[in-house]
């Protein structure tokens, strides 16, 4: 790894929901309770090449600010539901991707120049499943999205492409049965799994 840089191994389930949609209580077995809700302010510019070979590759890399993990991250595809994450410090640069980040990704940009293809804010309510201690076993975020792509007549400006409301669902400490359990409670409520692969191909396919 390059200096500053660190890797994690995300297993998370996405949902899309109405926008009335209610969260239901997710205690059960090895669940003792819930945390209350932290909101989050999230803007992440997404970077991709003219062709988006990236993301044609399932390789997702973006420049994200608020929450507890700004900075630059890159998305590598392991399974349908896990994806290896590498991190970098926000302030190698904001308009363009820096060196040591690009060289994660030059064996999928294939040499081409890579740029600012999408944009999303987000309103992230969050909330933990924890254990009898207080152990966080899981993670539940509530999204509100809105997404932007560059305007065709000047790159420079952000034209709204999409907006919508989804939960992810991300194991901290708990199992994949944990998982499995808190995404059929969602679905009995009336969530349905995304019909998106990700945030980034959905606003894609709007623009």
């Amino acid at each position: 790894m390059t200096e500053g840089e660190t890797e994690l191994t995300e297993i998370e389930q996405k949902f899309d929901v109405p926008a009335g949609f209610v969260l239901p209580s997710l205690t059960g077995p090895g669940v003792a309770g819930e945390t209350p809700p932290d909101v989050l302010h999230l803007s992440a510019t997404y970077f991709d090449t003219a062709g988006l070979r990236l993301i044609t590759a399932k390789v997702t890399l973006r420049r994200r600010t608020g929450g507890t993990d700004a900075g630059w991250h890159i998305k590598l595809p392991i399974s349908a539901d896990t994806r290896r994450e590498l991190h970098f410090p926000l302030d190698l640069g904001e308009h363009e991707v820096p060196g040591p980040v690009a060289a994660e990704v030059a064996e999928w940009a294939g040499g081409e120049p890579l740029r600012p293809v999408a944009r999303l804010d987000t309103r992230r309510t969050v909330r933990r499943l924890v254990d009898q201690s207080g152990q966080p076993l899981a993670e539940i975020a509530d999204d509100e999205v809105t997404g932007s792509r560059p305007d065709p007549a000047d790159p420079a400006r952000w034209r709204p492409a999409d907006s919508w409301r989804e939960l992810e669902v991300e194991l901290v400490s708990g199992t994949r049965s944990l998982l499995n359990a808190t995404a059929g409670q969602l679905r009995a409520a009336g969530a349905e799994p995304s019909k998106s692969a990700s945030k980034l191909a959905r606003v894609l396919a709007s623009g």
